[in-house]
């Protein structure tokens, strides 16, 4: 179970494989300043694994997409540190959009979910971390081999 009052993140493995309704929205710790606000992640704290990867994607132009695969093992928590954008969930059986637009809030996404991220606003930044390091062989890219190996088809 995630909770949203930034406490440690416990994540059942057993369940938090291959739902939509296991992917859930971590608040991040926000520390209010007239300066400017900060925000802090810390792992095995506010996110459910050790960060292997972060990488961030920006200059999305209008009406693209990225995304569109599953990961057979990695798990993620996707942030919008700049302006916004819309993940795309799906299990196989079920779909979630999740609308993210705040640098504190970002979504956890459990392995073998397929996930496509959409509607990017101008200078949208979103920001991805990861539990694994990159590998090709973790990656699922067409819909059809997803459901197979989810057991869906």
């Amino acid at each position: 179970m995630i909770n949203d009052n930034n406490d440690t993140v416990q994540v059942d493995q057993a369940i938090a494989k291959s739902s939509v309704y296991n992917a859930a929205i971590i608040n991040f710790p926000r520390i209010v300043d007239e300066r400017g606000n900060l925000t802090f992640i810390e792992s095995n704290r506010h996110l459910p694994f050790d960060i292997a990867r972060a990488y961030w994607i920006y200059d999305v132009p209008g009406g693209e997409s990225r995304g569109s695969h599953a990961y057979r093992q990695l798990q993620e928590v996707i942030i919008a540190i700049s302006g916004s954008f819309e993940v795309l969930l799906d299990d196989g059986m079920a779909q979630k959009v999740v609308l993210l637009n705040r640098a504190y809030y970002g979504v956890y996404v459990p392995n073998m979910i397929w996930r496509r991220m959409q509607n990017f606003s101008t200078n949208a930044v979103a920001l991805v971390l990861a539990s694994l390091p990159y590998s090709v062989d973790d990656y699922i890219r067409d819909y059809n081999e997803f459901l197979r190996v989810n057991g869906k088809r």
